[in-house]
C-alpha cells in the first residue's frame, strides 16, 4: 500500500481516510506518514551498513520534535545550523556525539553551546569563524572538533536561492584558503581537525555535481596528507531531490552508492546530511476548499491553508501535485488558479491548473514534508496548522493548531507591564 492512494475514491494516508483527519483536527493540517519516512532512514542506512557512515538529519528541513525523536531511535544523527535547532534536537534525545553544527553566521552563544554540549564536529566556514573558535576554545580549555566547509565550486543546476556551492555562493572557503587554515589549525592547541566538508545545495537532481565536489575533497584530503594532517570523515552534505511533479532524481541508493565509490580503499567515514530525501514525501498539508471565484478572466479555487503555512511556492515559484480527497469529481475540470487568502498576489499554490473542485472539497497539497512546517510563519497573524502523524491506523496529534491566544501571549504580558 502506498503512503497516499485512494481507497473505495477515497484518499487515504496509510490506513486512515484523510477526510477523517481533517474531521477531526481541522484545516490547514499537515499529516505525516510514519511507514513512508521508516522506509527512507532505512535506504540511508541499509546502503551505507558496508562502511564507516552517519547519516545526519537536516533540521532545517522539519524541526518536529515527534519526528526528531523518531530519526534518533532509528540511529540518525542531526545537522543544525542554530542553537534553537541544536536544542530541538537533544530535547528529542540526541546522542551531542552524533550532532553536526553548521551555517555560515554562528554566533558566539551557539558555538559556546555547542562546545559545552560536546557535540561531534563544528563545520566551520570562514577563518574568521575559525580563530572565534579557538578563542571561545581556549576561554573554556577545551579542544574544539571541527571540519572546515569547501566551497568546491560545482554548479549543482538547481534554484539560485537554494545553490549553495558556488563561488559566488555565501557558504564555504575556497580550497585554497581551506589548506592553509587547515595547516595554521595544526598549530593550535585548542583546535582539532577532523573532516572535511562541503554541501552544494538542495532539490539535486542529478548524480554527477556531487561526485566531483567529492573528488575535489578527497583531491584537498590526499594533498593535506603530505602536511602531515589526517582525517576521520568526509562530509557531504545533504541536496539530494525528489520528484514534485516531473522531476527524475537518482534513488537514495543510487546516489549513495556514486558517493561511496571513491571512497574505496579509504578509511574515511562518509556522512551525509539528507533533509528533503528523508521526509519531504512523507506528508501532505490538508487544505479546505472556501470558494471557487469566477471573474471575466479567469477562476481561482481559494483556499484555507496560504503561504504562511508553505511558502515553497511563493518563495521559489516551487509547484507540486494537489489533489482532491474525493476521487470522484463533482464537476467538469476547468482551469484555474489554487490560491490562499493572503493578502499577496504570491500566495498561489498552482497557476492555470486543470483541476476539478467544488467549495467545502478537502484537498491535499503532496510532497510536504521538508520546508513546509519549518518555514511556517504568523503573517496576516494567521495561527499555525496542526500537526499529526500516522501509523497504521493510529493517529498522533503532535503539534497542537494554534489559537488566537498565542498570537499575543509573548506581546500580552509586556503591554500589561507598560504604562502609558
Amino acid at each position: 500500500m502506498n503512503a497516499y492512494s485512494y481507497q473505495n475514491h477515497r484518499l487515504y494516508c496509510e490506513s486512515v481516510p484523510l477526510d477523517a483527519i481533517a474531521k477531526e483536527f481541522g484545516t490547514p493540517c499537515y499529516v505525516y506518514s510514519k511507514n513512508t519516512l521508516t522506509k527512507a532512514m532505512a535506504a540511508y542506512q541499509r546502503t551505507l551498513a558496508d562502511r564507516p557512515h552517519l547519516v545526519c538529519f537536516a533540521v532545517k528541513a522539519n524541526s518536529n520534535l515527534s519526528i526528531l525523536k523518531l530519526m534518533q531511535e532509528a540511529g540518525l544523527g542531526f545537522d543544525v545550523v542554530s542553537q534553537g535547532e541544536q536544542y530541538r534536537a537533544q530535547v528529542a534525545g540526541a546522542d551531542p556525539k552524533k550532532i553536526i553544527l553548521s551555517g555560515v553566521g554562528k554566533t558566539k552563544a551557539e558555538l559556546l553551546y555547542a562546545l559545552a554540549s560536546g557535540i561531534y564536529c563544528i563545520n566551520v566556514e570562514s577563518k574568521e569563524e575559525l580563530w572565534r573558535l579557538a578563542e571561545l576554545a581556549q576561554s573554556k580549555n577545551t579542544v574544539a572538533p571541527f571540519a572546515l566547509r569547501i566551497n568546491p565550486d560545482v554548479d549543482a543546476k538547481t534554484h539560485p536561492y537554494i545553490s549553495t556551492g558556488l563561488k559566488a555562493n555565501k557558504f564555504g572557503i575556497e580550497m585554497q584558503t581551506a589548506k592553509a587554515l587547515f595547516i595554521e589549525a595544526k598549530q593550535h592547541p585548542h583546535l582539532k581537525a577532523i573532516g572535511v566538508a562541503c554541501h552544494i545545495g538542495s532539490q539535486i537532481t542529478d548524480i554527477a555535481p556531487f561526485v566531483e565536489a567529492e573528488k575535489k575533497l578527497l583531491a584537498l584530503i590526499d594533498d593535506l596528507a603530505h602536511e602531515g594532517i589526517t582525517f576521520q570523515h568526509i562530509d557531504m552534505g545533504g541536496g539530494l531531490g525528489i520528484t514534485y511533479t516531473n522531476e527524475t532524481p537518482p534513488s537514495i541508493e543510487a546516489y549513495l552508492t556514486a558517493l561511496k565509490a571513491p571512497l574505496a580503499g579509504t578509511d574515511l567515514k562518509l556522512i551525509v546530511e539528507p533533509g528533503r530525501s528523508l521526509i519531504a514525501s512523507a506528508a501532505v498539508l490538508l487544505t479546505r476548499v472556501e470558494y471557487v471565484k469566477t471573474t471575466p478572466d479567469k477562476r481561482f479555487v481559494v483556499v484555507d491553508a496560504a503561504m504562511n503555512d508553505y511558502l515553497r511556492p511563493a518563495l521559489y515559484g516551487a509547484t507540486q501535485r494537489i489533489l482532491n480527497t474525493d476521487e470522484v469529481p463533482k464537476t467538469a475540470p476547468f482551469l484555474a488558479d489554487i490560491v490562499g487568502p493572503i493578502c499577496e498576489s504570491a500566495d498561489c499554490f498552482l497557476k492555470e491548473t486543470s483541476f476539478s473542485a467544488v467549495a467545502d472539497d478537502l484537498l491535499a497539497i503532496c510532497d510536504v514534508g521538508a520546508y513546509g512546517f519549518s518555514m511556517a510563519s504568523h503573517y496576516n497573524s494567521r495561527p499555525k496548522p496542526a500537526e499529526v502523524l500516522v501509523d497504521g491506523d493510529n493517529v498522533t496529534l503532535i503539534h497542537t493548531r494554534e489559537t488566537l491566544a498565542n498570537l499575543i501571549e509573548n506581546e500580552l504580558s509586556v503591554l500589561k507591564s507598560q504604562a502609558f
